[in-house]
């Protein structure tokens, strides 16, 4: 059952998995580049890997072990180990040629259901995202894909990373709400639980093959969230937009 929104006056979305599909994208990407240097792995495992390297650089920072830096050049760094992992002589590579395959979060496609989700919601609430993403690259991105954001607020904003409270807390303040006037939308119950202790209404969506076909986790509402969809347009439906 949805719960009140009545205060409820934006909506922030985390957008990695959510609202774009980092996966497909990412493996689209690195699959000239992996094949030109006759490195034997399927694109998407690749990404995977990629990937993995994903939280524990945040944890990184999250924890105190290093000095805040955004996404971008963690990405960067993780790039760097992961190409490393599969046998590659990366420092024989150039510079350039790694910040453009680091490009691809840059440019991931939009899941089916988002850009119509997202425009009928934005005919009630502010949209953000509240995203790990740094404000450049989430820019970049949402120019690629067409998403219709009001600002740019998460991790870059607050210099802390979800599920850290002050980066949903803090990017509430910086569009000039409350938490609990914020709603925060996504895919992953780790982030809902985080933001619904930092006082932010939730909402959770469905993306079954965010990790592809043999995804174990998130596969549905492991919590009594404010509104649950299967995807945006759901969400907007529920919401009356």
């Amino acid at each position: 059952m949805e719960r009140d929104f009545s205060e409820v006056k934006m909506l922030g979305f985390d957008v990695f998995g959510t609202v774009v599909d980092w996966r497909s994208g990412v493996a689209r990407a690195v699959a000239p580049f992996l094949e030109a240097r006759h490195i034997v792995i399927p694109p998407a495992e690749f990404a995977d890997r990629w990937r993995a390297l994903y939280e524990p650089a945040m944890e990184s920072v999250r924890s105190g072990k290093r000095p805040w830096v955004p996404l971008n050049e963690l990405n960067l760094e993780n790039l760097v180990a992961a190409l490393a992992e599969v046998g590659l002589d990366v420092a024989a590579l150039p510079m350039e040629e790694l910040e453009e395959i680091n490009k691809a979060w840059e440019r991931l496609d939009p899941w089916p259901d988002s850009i119509e989700g997202l425009t009928r919601l934005k005919s009630k609430y502010k949209l953000a995202p509240i995203s790990n993403g740094d404000i450049g690259g989430m820019t970049n991105l949402a120019r690629f894909a067409g998403l219709p954001w009001d600002m740019m607020l998460g991790a870059e904003v607050t210099r802390t990373y979800k599920p850290q409270l002050a980066t949903y807390i803090g990017s509430a303040r910086k569009a000039g709400l409350e938490p609990g006037q914020v709603a925060m939308v996504a895919a992953h119950n780790y982030d809902l639980a985080a933001a619904r202790r930092a006082g932010l209404k939730t909402v959770f969506i469905t993306r079954a093959t965010e990790h592809g076909p043999g995804q174990k986790t998130d596969l549905q509402a492991d919590s009594d969230w404010d509104v649950v969809g299967n995807d945006l347009v759901a969400v907007a439906q529920a919401l009356g937009c």
